[in-house]
């Protein structure tokens, strides 16, 4: 129609479009504005712009946590994991080289190692505790993972540009024609001078450059091992407890595939390609790569699932339905015992005789006398307080209860840390002194000889060699987490926990017994049994206690419900930082055995005999019906 009076009236047509156009206009801003209510002040004007309010959310927007995850869906909760993996693999490959180029001599090595255990070790529980209690409404996970996530990124920015920001500070620039000898974490040998009136060349102050270094490198250190307690509290959080055997093998295939693919990736020369070039070499050019796969990984955790708040968890709408959702499992539980036994035998039980048994019943467990499936020597409660009805249990805990619950831990709890306090130590053995065994044992090679002699590149192919097991490690660990759940479905918890540590014991003797590069291949692939079930055995059990709410056992083999309060991601977070106390004394004995043993092959040997103490230990856990 407009067309047709344009071809009849031509400009002046399109006149009176317009003009008929601003009259609507006009017309709507005159509505609009006679609704504002200025008779109201100031304050009605701003309450008539603000958007209207947002809906309070109920428990309904929450639904997804109580239904089964897909993998896919696992893969996305456990993302965070994998970059975290990567930041590791940057940290073992090129903190300690970073630290000996700019001064740092190796007597002072092992105390930088132990500044982030120390300080992990007694701050990480206290984290814990302090996001079962944390009000956000985003939850109590997520802001903990993205607040330690951002110290992660801060360390990987701080360790490669640290020489770079003592200069900007002052630091003197590097004397001309002066190498620096190659980084190791660890050496039984000592080097000779090649002519003993030759002066010492002298070195170059880098005390800024120092600073920025192991700041960064304690930053790294502790977050990149802190942010894992609430990235598998969160798992854990957002899960049913049929999927925490799953979500667990989940979370450490990703952490295996992270430590593979990190491992390779500083493996590439960057230097010969123009991604290196452009970013400035190759330790600029792996922190680089590795800093953004980190940011893409967190991100995909934090924006996943949402968790439900801690001041919905506190309502009694939400125990209502804690409350029937129990029920209803119980039933389910209960339909399936009958109709076993209608299938086997032929006869069914009444309802009421059924539905008393099943429901006043405690949780039984295997017998106390079967070594493994309950400690040896329980903890004892006396039979009075196995009554749930006679418990008061205040929900709303307070800060002080929840450190509390770290002094006053359960025997359960104790063993389950004991463990995980022996298998850390083995591992670190192999996961931080690992390649100064293959340069120097496998290889015969020596850290200090002089640049280019015979034993200077027999020990740096040994280290390039030693990385290449670690990365079969890393891979064995992937591939492990992928079965470990079916194991323990069919032999039980406590076999396939025994039988992991055993694997890594044998593992580590028969490759310093035989010291051959085939052998590092070979038997690092036990490096990644270990690796799997220490991520995902301890946390299995806390889980399992949490979830039946069973934290010890009666002498007659009897579940007693636990009467006090004790949070998940506290229990995780104690857990967790048993890696922080594995290191610290690491660090401090380590190096004194080297010593007086004379070579590095100390170091595999250690690591078997820890995972012996550790299989040892962990025959005295309360697996339950686990």
């Amino acid at each position: 129609m407009v067309d047709k009076l344009h071809d009849y009236q031509g400009f002046t047509g399109r006149l009176h479009g317009a003009r008929d156009k601003l009259s609507e206009k006009w017309s709507g801003f005159k509505q609009w504005k006679d609704e504002i209510p200025t008779n109201q002040g100031i304050a009605g004007v701003i309450n008539h712009f603000r958007n209207p309010p947002k809906l309070e959310r109920t428990l309904e927007d929450y639904s997804h946590v109580y239904r089964q995850k897909t993998r896919g869906e696992l893969v996305r909760v456990s993302a965070a994991v994998m970059g975290i993996e990567f930041s590791y693999a940057a940290e073992t490959a090129f903190v300690s080289p970073t630290l000996l180029k700019i001064g740092v001599d190796h007597q002072h090595m092992t105390l930088v190692w132990a500044l982030s255990p120390l300080v992990g070790f007694f701050v990480t529980p206290v984290l814990g505790s302090v996001s079962d209690r944390c009000k956000s409404h985003y939850g109590r996970r997520r802001p903990f993972i993205i607040i330690l996530a951002i110290g992660v990124f801060l360390g990987l920015l701080l360790v490669p540009n640290g020489e770079k920001m003592g200069y900007a500070f002052g630091d003197p620039l590097p004397l001309p024609n002066h190498t620096s000898p190659l980084g190791h974490r660890l050496t039984a040998k000592t080097s000779k001078p090649l002519n003993e009136s030759q002066p010492a060349v002298p070195t170059s102050s880098h005390s800024w450059g120092i600073f920025f270094t192991i700041l960064g490198t304690v930053l790294l250190d502790f977050d990149a091992d802190a942010c894992q307690s609430p990235a598998r509290a969160y798992l854990l959080d957002v899960t049913i407890p049929d999927d925490h055997a799953r979500g667990l093998s989940t979370f450490t295939i990703m952490a295996g595939l992270g430590g593979f693919m990190g491992y390779g990736l500083g493996g590439i020369n960057w230097d010969a390609t123009a991604i290196g070039v452009a970013l400035g070499g190759h330790l600029h050019a792996t922190f680089t790569l590795i800093t953004i796969i980190f940011i893409i990984c967190v991100s995909y955790t934090v924006t996943s699932f949402k968790e439900i708040p801690l001041y919905m968890l506190e309502r009694d709408e939400f125990k209502a339905m804690q409350a029937q959702l129990m029920d209803s499992r119980r039933k389910s539980e209960h339909d399936k015992i009958a109709d076993d036994d209608c299938a086997s035998y032929g006869t069914l039980n009444t309802p009421g005789e059924t539905t008393e048994e099943f429901n006043l019943k405690p949780l039984k467990v295997d017998p106390p006398k079967e070594l493994g499936s309950v400690p040896m020597v329980p903890e004892i409660i006396p039979e009075i307080i196995a009554n749930e009805d006679d418990i008061d249990v205040d929900p709303k805990a307070t800060l002080r209860e929840y450190l509390m619950s770290i002094v006053y831990m359960p025997h359960s709890v104790k063993m389950v840390c004991l463990t995980n306090l022996f298998c850390w130590m083995a591992h670190v053995c192999y996961s931080l002194y690992f390649t100064d065994f293959v340069g120097e044992a496998v290889y015969g090679g020596d850290p200090k000889a002089p640049e280019g002699s015979k034993e200077r590149e027999l020990y740096e192919s040994g280290v390039r060699f030693g990385c290449w097991g670690m990365s079969m490690y890393s891979l064995s660990c992937a591939c492990y987490s992928l079965v470990i759940e079916k194991l323990i479905q069919r032999y039980k918890a406590r076999r396939v926990y025994i039988c992991g540590l055993l694997f890594y014991s044998l593992g580590m003797m028969m490759m310093a017994v035989l010291k051959h590069p085939v052998g590092v291949i070979i038997f690092s692939w036990t490096a990644g049994v270990m690796y799997s079930t220490l991520f995902t055995m301890p946390y299995l059990l806390i889980a399992h206690y949490h979830n039946s709410s069973t934290f010890s056992v009666t002498a007659d083999g009897e579940a007693v419900h636990n009467d006090k309060v004790r949070g998940l991601g506290t229990d995780v977070a104690i857990v967790s930082s048993m890696v922080f106390l594995a290191q610290f004394l690491l660090s401090c004995c380590l190096g004194t055995i080297v010593s007086i043993s004379g070579t590095t092959t100390a170091v595999v040997g250690v690591a078997s005999t820890l995972a012996a103490c550790g299989a040892l230990s962990a025959t005295q856990i309360m697996y339950l019906d686990l």
